[in-house]
């Protein structure tokens, strides 16, 4: 119980400094975002780095995933879960801490699989993501600009804050894995340290691989 307490007290304070950080601390806000954000929503993407086109569109893929595991640990959860999950499409891990924050753990999944969640829970998925994901990096990789990206990093809150929203999206999906693989009977240590260890396609990887839960 006092683990369990120190773990919300721990997501809570990083959700409340991640928050202050990216409003007051982190470099200020530029006139352009709001056009480069329009731009990148309606795919006028002449002049943008790659390197940025890639990342936010990264930044769509990520919460797919934890979709993927979110919707059956909310199940029994006396907070809704599919809330905070739409509202990670468009605020990331702002969205995604307060849940991990008031979750209580929950190794099973009690209920019936609609439609829906038979889709998220279908290595179809998993692989359909996967392949949108190498494109992305693949693309990015090969065609951005790092200086650019650099200078706009240290001076753009909008492209800061959302490389730390990637990063911190990584680094959360392991406070979901270990009951979502208890739910699938997974029991390897190993895979919850690869998975873990191995930003974005690790957990790709883990959608893939993982079993469908069994009712």
């Amino acid at each position: 119980m006092f683990r369990l307490m120190l773990r919300k007290i721990g997501f809570g304070l990083l959700w409340l400094g991640f928050t202050i950080y990216a409003f007051i601390f982190a470099p200020p806000d530029s006139p352009e975002t709001l056009t480069l954000i329009t731009n990148l929503v309606t795919a006028n993407l002449v002049g943008i780095n790659p390197l940025i086109i890639a990342l936010f569109n990264i930044m769509g893929i990520l919460p797919m995933i934890y979709c993927c595991v979110l919707f059956f640990d909310g199940k029994n959860q006396k907070i809704p879960a599919w809330l905070f999950a739409i509202l990670s499409f468009a605020l990331g891990a702002f969205a995604l801490l307060p849940y991990l924050a008031l979750r209580e753990p929950n190794p099973q999944f009690l209920g019936e699989k609609n439609l829906f969640l038979k889709i998220l829970d279908s290595r179809f998925t998993g692989i359909f993501l996967t392949l949108g994901a190498v494109a992305l990096v693949t693309y990015g990789l090969s065609n951005g600009d790092w200086g650019n990206f650099i200078q706009q990093w240290q001076t753009n809150r909008f492209i800061h804050v959302m490389s730390l929203d990637f990063c911190l999206l990584s680094l959360l999906f392991t406070a979901l894995l270990g009951d979502d693989m208890a739910r699938r009977g997974i029991e390897n240590s190993l895979a919850f340290w690869l998975v873990a260890l191995v930003p974005l396609f690790g957990p790709l990887a883990y959608l893939c691989w993982r079993e469908p839960i069994k009712i």
